[in-house]
């Protein structure tokens, strides 16, 4: 059965990246009834900063050719490493079971936000299996950085996710992007309402369009 993990990152309650990943997991939830929904708010739940113990797991990950989580098990079983493991392995254990991640973020200062690079730093370690999953990145930002706008060299959140999944071997990734956020609510974007609520409309449009297509099979599940 189909897995989906979805991830929030925004600091707000009410934001157009949790409304696009509301509406995301609505869609596919009517599309995949058999399938299993894991859901972690990483602001509401924020995952712990990485510190020198989970630095060494990657570190003696490399060292010991690790393949699997059964193998990670025994490299972390130093009572030095073990708390380090113990708060990483669950958070590994859902991405590696998911079919399809789903990450709503708003962009902070042209990135992601602490909170999704915080989880980003806790989950990745080199034998992570990213292949054959795809990865939905629901986004929302109080600007345009869309291509042809002033602002598209300022985009560091979508280059710099596209890197990190390619990386780890994930190359389906969708972005969707809802923009000018700031405009129904800020007076000197005021003359850009409608090219939000265009951009919102055609978000929402493209997120029940991905959420209601066929996932691949997972083969690490």
């Amino acid at each position: 059965m189909p897995q989906l993990l979805h991830l929030d990152a925004s600091a707000r309650s009410d934001s157009f990246s949790r409304e696009l990943g509301v509406a995301f997991a609505g869609h596919w939830k009517a599309a995949h009834p058999d399938g299993v929904y894991t859901y972690r708010d990483l602001v509401a739940d924020p995952v712990r900063p990485i510190d020198e113990a989970r630095v060494r797991l990657s570190t003696l990950s490399s060292l010991n050719g690790v393949k699997d989580l059964a193998a990670m098990d025994e490299v972390a079983a130093a009572p030095e490493l073990a708390g380090a493991w113990a708060e990483t392995r669950p958070l590994i254990e859902e991405l590696i079971a998911a079919d399809v991640l789903v990450i709503g973020t708003p962009m902070y200062n042209f990135t992601v936000p602490g909170a999704l690079k915080t989880w980003m730093d806790r989950v990745t370690l080199p034998w992570i299996p990213l292949a054959g999953k795809s990865a939905v990145v629901l986004s929302a930002r109080g600007g345009a950085y869309g291509p042809g706008t002033p602002r598209e060299p300022f985009d560091f959140q979508e280059p710099f996710l596209r890197a990190y999944f390619s990386v780890l071997g994930l190359d389906d990734v969708e972005f969707v992007h809802t923009e000018l956020t700031h405009a129904p609510v800020m007076p000197f974007l005021a003359r850009f309402r409608d090219v939000h609520e265009a951009s919102r409309a055609a978000a929402l449009d493209r997120v029940k369009a991905l959420a209601t297509r066929v996932p691949a099979e997972n083969p690490a599940a």
